[in-house]
């Protein structure tokens, strides 16, 4: 079912008619009450007023970025986008529905990622109707049906990632946010198709590990910070300590055989490497003493 246009007219004309058929029903039973002969002119002024009464309850008023769907007998009719006060069928009920963009956080949901690992995960998702026909006749609640939808794409698309990336060049919940947010659209965009919403877009709120591994994934990711800087730590003090020896070598200031060598490589590195201040020794008596 697609939304179409539903039949309305402009609401201002329209209270000028209610208020002639009303000024006219109503001389008709004020000329009875000056003298007049009851019969047709009373039934016609009560008639007009009745059914003056009765056109009054086609109006309806449209706020910007609304629509209201109307329903004639149980049949769709159309919806009504145009703002302002407008009139339609007085038989039409109406329903209305917000165009605006909303957004709602999901809970925080405990899934298992790509390699088993329990993680919590949550998500904002920004979303508006964009067929109202079927949001309110294509599911029984569109907004109920909008929070669980999401929820259940926020679970399948963090079983299809691992929290942390092992591999540079396969994609992860914690590293890739922009490919992850994109692949959350898409499927929640898939689920809400039917229901006449579109996804402006969906990010991850939230994401931790579950609270049984957390110490124990902390543990993990210091120790690779702890290699990692080590690593850099090794290779800035091996480049220092070949920079040192080449310009000692260049300019001649001392002339040293490999074993000197290796003993100066092994006191450099221990005093660039450690993560303690060292305490310098100083040699007093000759270099081969």
């Amino acid at each position: 079912m697609n939304e179409r246009q539903g039949f309305s007219i402009g609401g201002i004309p329209f209270v000028v008619v209610c208020l002639v058929l009303a000024g006219i029903g109503a001389s008709q039973l004020v000329g009875l009450k000056d003298g007049g002969v009851p019969g047709m002119p009373l039934f016609a002024g009560a008639g007009l007023l009745v059914l003056d009464g009765f056109l009054l309850k086609g109006f309806f008023q449209v706020a910007p970025n609304e629509g209201q769907v109307l329903q004639l007998f149980g049949k769709y009719a159309g919806t009504v986008r145009d703002e302002g006060l407008r009139w339609t069928n007085p038989f039409c009920s109406r329903r209305r529905v917000s165009l605006r963009a909303r957004n709602f956080e999901s809970g925080k949901l405990k899934v298992n990622d790509n390699d088993g690992n329990p993680i919590e995960i949550a998500a904002v998702v920004v979303w508006q109707v964009l067929d109202t026909a079927e949001a309110v006749f294509c599911v029984d609640d569109y907004e109920n049906f909008v929070h669980i939808q999401s929820e259940s794409a926020l679970r399948q698309m963090a079983q299809n990632y691992p929290y942390d990336a092992h591999d540079d060049n396969k994609p992860s919940l914690r590293s890739h946010g922009e490919v992850i947010n994109n692949h959350l659209r898409d499927e929640i965009q898939a689920r809400l198709e039917k229901a006449g919403v579109q996804v402006i877009e969906a990010r991850i709120s939230h994401l931790a590990y579950a609270q049984e591994i957390a110490h124990a994934m902390l543990q993990r990711q210091q120790a690779n910070a702890i290699v990692a800087a080590r690593e850099r730590i090794v290779e800035g003090a091996v480049g220092m300590v070949a920079m040192a020896l080449d310009k000692l070598r260049e300019q001649g200031v001392v002339e040293l055989d490999e074993e000197r060598k290796a003993a100066m490589v092994s006191n450099l590195l221990v005093v660039l490497c450690g993560d303690r201040a060292t305490q310098p020794v100083v040699n007093a008596g000759t270099l081969y003493g």
